[in-house]
């Protein structure tokens, strides 16, 4: 039912749209797309987080190439070989020709992971937002940075992006209480769909999940999700403790592994959560751990991990550029005049299922035919990164 429901909604919002073209609004739309200065002047852009990750990078390019694709920024292709989001930026910042924007060489802010340095760098980035003519919008990028920025201690436009549970954490205001300068994109029911199509299918009585056991790691996993859809279905929550924002990736890593090796003997399930441990070093050995013992996986990150060996996962149903195209259009609107809080925050709904048959095979499942037809993506070999 879950799955047909949400495929109902997908044609629904669809058919929608489509009336709405013909309707004649694209003309319209079109008009109103077009460019504008800031006073004369370009819009500048800086960018702030806490350190890198796979995701800020992948949602800072589709960003980019989808202000590209309404006019804001002379066509150019974006170098696949960079793949950190400080490299991507420093390229952005000499290479985009604009007659609007400007990525300010000096607007790039990491701390690295190191909680130290962050207070050091959350105070350095919030004394230049006050200044006058510094910065006029400013990408926040994950749940760090949307803690450290998302506040009135400066009135600068701010676009939070790549937030795993904004809500958990305090990110999503009450409309009374909400900073007016603040957007924070959210799909509010991405992990409980995630978490329960995942109960439909495996019927798992007790499910494993490794997590920092911090403020922000809690957020990247939706424990409180797991722990309230655990009491509604009846499972028990195993739980093991990882080390994710860290500078020495090494000790991330070897904590998931660990942890992974501990729940396999405990529980009938695992939900993959995303932290920094969990990437293209350690997912070979986490899905290798799972199936040697039989244990269904659910990447909480999505189909990429489920080709690399997970179970499955529930997708958006073209990823990035489907998000990209969503934060150029808030970025626009609010160098247009918008008030950020008050711009559309829900993300793509993610329903696209993805499940890996090789991983199946290995680990003894047996895929009915209701739930291969209603798979959108079969992988059918364990992929290496």
């Amino acid at each position: 039912m879950l799955i047909k429901s949400g495929k109902k909604r997908l044609q629904a919002w669809l058919v929608g749209f489509l009336l709405l073209l013909s309707g004649g609004t694209l003309q319209a739309a079109e008009s109103d797309s077009l460019p504008v200065l800031n006073q004369g002047q370009k819009w500048r852009l800086a960018y702030y987080q806490g350190g890198e990750y796979i995701d800020y990078s992948h949602y800072l390019r589709v960003t980019v190439e989808g202000l590209i694709e309404q006019g804001w920024i002379s066509p150019v292709i974006i170098p696949e070989q960079l793949n950190t989001a400080r490299e991507l930026w420093s390229w952005l910042a000499v290479n985009v020709h604009s007659d609007y924007l400007e990525f300010l060489p000096d607007g790039f802010y990491s701390a690295g992971w190191d909680r130290n340095y962050r207070t050091v760098l959350r105070e350095r980035a919030i004394s230049r937002l006050n200044q006058e003519n510094e910065v006029d919008l400013l990408l926040a990028m994950g749940t760090w940075a949307g803690v450290d920025m998302a506040v009135d201690r400066h009135a600068v436009s701010t676009m939070v992006i790549s937030v795993s549970d904004p809500r958990s954490i305090g990110l999503i205001r009450d409309p009374g209480n909400a900073y007016q300068h603040i957007y924070v994109t959210e799909d509010p029911l991405r992990y409980e769909r995630q978490i329960a199509l995942f109960h439909d299918l495996i019927r798992f009585k007790t499910l494993g999940v490794a997590y920092e056991d911090s403020f922000e790691g809690r957020s990247y996993a939706s424990v409180d999700t797991i722990q309230r859809l655990a009491k509604e279905r009846n499972f028990k929550v195993v739980s093991c403790f990882t080390k994710s924002d860290v500078a020495d990736q090494s000790l991330a890593n070897q904590s998931v592994v660990n942890c992974f090796r501990e729940l396999v003997t405990q529980v009938d399930a695992v939900y993959v959560t995303v932290q920094g441990g969990v990437n293209s070093d350690t997912i070979p050995v986490l899905v290798d751990i799972a199936n040697q013992h039989r244990i269904p996986t659910f990447s909480q990150y999505g189909q990429n991990e489920v080709k690399q060996g997970y179970l499955m996962s529930l997708s958006q149903a073209r990823g990035f550029p489907e998000e990209g195209q969503m934060l150029a259009d808030v970025a626009i609107g609010i160098f247009k005049g918008a008030v950020p809080a008050s711009l559309a925050n829900h993300s793509a709904e993610a329903n696209r299922i993805t499940l890996n048959l090789k991983t199946a095979e290995q680990i003894g499942l047996y895929l009915n035919a209701e739930l291969l037809a209603a798979a959108d993506q079969l992988f059918w070999q364990i992929e290496q990164p």
